[in-house]
């Protein structure tokens, strides 16, 4: 029995009717790779079952503290079904990519049993009309609780259902798991007891470690290392507002070379500036269309993983954020690419001097009676439509595997990731790589966003333009004249831009 961190808590204590708290991924599989050239469900039953002792997550279930007084812990179930985990359904003819979308958005929209193990795989045969998947492929929708994997954990856990070869023999490890009995109402409230006794010796703990961060955020902003940006300040939109407990999901992919080829347009650009960029674009063509464009940039939350190469493969969150403006008010792409770069450059400046690390403890020690009280009052007021939203969408990125992966012998074709909403965040991001293609997905509340094909082309038509413009940026760029024998003598910042120069001269 282990007991849930502080944010892993949060994310149940957020739980709703109209909020279920679980991320997941669309996956689209080709069984070309596999025996036979077929994967049936048995299969993949069986497959998937030979393969839980890899993964900590599968079979551990959620038990509450009686009134929420404490966090709740982790128990193995020892009623583990994995049928009721992994179900089977098929679209109706023609099986096209609308249709798969919308089935995909009505189970992600249902919330997890959480007396079970919180995950959920859906395998949906049927997809004989989408461009660009080959006949007799099958695609799975997967959902996890927020409470027992992050982004990064996520990944863990899609390389313990998945192999690198599509004939790779079961692990040898033995299994040797064994589910625990519940703990009862007296131990429960005992253990709680304790915590919350020891709960301020906690927080005094964790606050005299974030003190040097702190000062070291105070003195950056003396010495003006970074700025509290009014950019930072989000504007209210659609997007901000009480959600309902339905769903859309979309999402495009392009090729991950033209993401890393946009970036050279933007000195000191990182790839995660180029997809905030194209999102950027993309929300203002948006509510440019209905009409709804504020004059203010809005804001996006990008998770960023503090999880160390120890804690690899740990169930829970290991993430704090920051914010980063999108750059809607301004037009020009390449305009907009340098300004979320100059921004996210200021918004990782003050994390890294707060410390990244020192978020995530903070959320560890605060009290669970009071998050649980704070979440149900934030949705039952509706104080989503009263105060001011701290950030207008999220977008976070995950690294996916950079070579082919299969599952029960079938090879992963694309992966789109699927994100949990709250009242204020009506549209949620997924940025990820696989192999040579990165998918930008998104989640939105279908009462908010009744036109989800109509915002995955301005994501897509953002991305062009973007692609197109640095394109001409980096062709028309000087050309940089050959070294000569004093270049050793020129200065740091003079030998990065004969470097940049040489790059565009090969382009």
């Amino acid at each position: 029995m282990k007991q849930l961190q502080g944010m892993d808590a949060s994310f149940v204590a957020l739980e709703t009717r109209t909020s279920p708290m679980h991320i997941g991924s669309l996956l689209i599989y080709n069984p070309e790779t596999a025996p036979g050239g077929f994967v049936r469900y048995k299969d993949i039953l069986r497959f998937f079952e030979s393969r839980m002792q890899l993964s900590k997550t599968m079979r551990q279930r959620l038990v509450r503290v009686p009134f929420d007084l404490d966090y709740p812990y982790w128990v193995e179930d020892k009623d583990f079904d994995l049928e009721y985990h992994v179900r089977h359904v098929a679209l109706p003819k023609p099986g096209d990519w609308r249709q798969l979308c919308i089935q995909a958005a009505r189970i992600f929209a249902r919330p997890l049993d959480l007396t079970r193990p919180p995950w959920e795989f859906t395998v949906i045969e049927g997809i004989d009309n989408v461009p660009g998947v080959a006949p007799g492929s099958y695609a799975m929708v997967t959902k996890v609780h927020h409470a027992a994997i992050d982004g990064m954990s996520g990944i863990d856990l899609m390389e313990a259902l998945h192999t690198l070869d599509p004939n790779a023999p079961p692990p040898d490890t033995p299994d040797t798991w064994k589910g625990e009995e519940l703990p009862n109402f007296a131990e429960l409230m005992a253990k709680s007891w304790i915590n919350n006794l020891a709960n301020p010796v906690r927080q005094l703990d964790v606050a005299a470690k974030a003190m040097p961060g702190v000062a070291k955020a105070i003195k950056g902003l003396i010495a003006k290392d970074f700025k509290l940006d009014g950019a930072m300040l989000a504007p209210r939109t659609r997007f901000n507002t009480v959600i309902s407990a339905n769903r859309v999901v979309e999402g495009r992919s392009v090729p991950l070379a033209d993401i890393k080829a946009i970036r050279e347009a933007a000195p000191g650009a990182k790839v995660n500036d180029v997809f905030l960029t194209i999102i950027g674009g993309a929300m203002r063509k948006y509510l440019k269309h209905h009409g709804e464009l504020p004059d203010k940039s809005l804001t996006a939350m990008a998770p960023i993983s503090v999880r160390s190469s120890g804690e690899k493969g740990d169930m829970g969150n290991q993430v704090a954020a920051m914010v980063a403006p999108l750059g809607t008010q301004i037009e020009d792409p390449l305009e907009r690419l340098a300004f979320v770069h100059s921004q996210t450059v200021n918004s990782k400046a003050m994390t890294d001097a707060i410390g990244a690390r020192n978020m995530t403890e903070m959320s560890k020690v605060s009290p669970a009676l009071f998050m649980a009280l704070g979440a149900q009052l934030y949705t039952r007021l509706g104080l989503a439509n009263r105060v001011g939203p701290p950030f207008t969408t999220v977008v976070t990125n995950v690294p996916g595997p950079p070579v082919p992966i299969y599952s029960s012998g079938a090879r992963l074709e694309s992966m789109m990731g699927l994100l949990c909403l709250t009242d204020g965040m009506a549209l949620g991001h997924v940025v990820q790589s696989y192999v040579k293609e990165a998918t930008i997905a998104f989640t939105a509340c279908r009462d908010v966003m009744s036109d989800p094909d109509f915002y995955a082309q301005c994501i897509e038509d953002s991305f062009t333009e973007l692609r197109d413009a640095g394109r001409t940026a980096v062709s028309t760029a000087p050309e940089s004249k050959p070294a000569t024998a004093k270049a050793a003598e020129v200065k740091p910042a003079e030998k990065k831009s004969a470097k940049s120069g040489k790059a565009a001269k090969k382009k």
